[in-house]
């Protein structure tokens, strides 16, 4: 059986909502993030990604980690794009010009997006109030203004980003896109990523993977 390594609260939360969203049977493994745990190697210490068995799958020490019938694959959005592939149906590439455009939104949304979206996430809302850097958050917003605009365009053609329909690719823009969240002028002033964002966050496989989230210890 596929089995996914990672806590709900990591990237893993791209794979589960993948898994829910195809349908998809998989083996959950809650590896927790090493620097959570004062002592990660400590005897009896929760499988966490300094583990030695867990190293075993992914040797970066990094979550998420999938295993698939002898494949072990890293990276979450690239282990998305595997799941996909596998489940087959509408999620997943109707031919190799789907393919390209999904990979190359994929690539888009962990290059143009991610490094600035997490950090609005992080100066927001994650990190305690006193350790928040203002200035970076603010940074990041205006760095996502022309990003937001070329995904705004690509979204007000149909609604979604690759062959008219819902896709892998829009699970793993709307994954990386949600850090923003807290920047709510960059989301008014780019209404179809609003929207979008807003119909993906709708899907009852989302919701079913954000309340087992929320379960989860934080």
């Amino acid at each position: 059986m596929l089995t996914i390594y990672g806590v709900y609260r990591s990237r893993a939360s791209r794979n589960i909502w993948l898994a829910l969203e195809a349908g998809m049977p998989f083996r959950h493994v809650p590896v927790i993030q090493a620097y959570s745990l004062p002592d990660p190697l400590a005897p009896g210490a929760q499988i966490n990604t300094r583990s030695p068995e867990f190293l075993k799958v992914n040797p970066n020490g990094r979550i998420p980690a999938m295993e698939d019938d002898g494949l072990v694959l890293a990276e979450s959005l690239a282990i998305n794009l595997y799941m996909a592939k596998k489940a087959g149906g509408p999620l997943a590439p109707a031919d190799l010009r789907e393919d390209a455009q999904m990979t190359a939104w994929s690539i888009w949304a962990m290059t143009e997006a991610e490094p600035h979206t997490i950090q609005i996430l992080y100066n927001m809302v994650a990190k305690p109030p006193a350790e928040r850097d203002a200035a970076l958050a603010q940074a990041s917003i205006e760095a996502l203004r022309g990003p937001f605009a070329v995904l705004d365009a690509a979204l007000a053609q149909t609604g979604f980003v690759v062959g008219g329909r819902f896709t892998v690719a829009d699970i793993n823009l709307a994954e990386v896109i949600r850090y923003a969240a807290p920047a709510k002028e960059l989301f008014e002033a780019a209404p179809h990523v609003k929207a979008w964002l807003t119909a993906c966050h709708a899907r009852p496989a989302f919701k079913q993977m954000m309340a087992d989230r929320d379960k989860e210890a934080a």
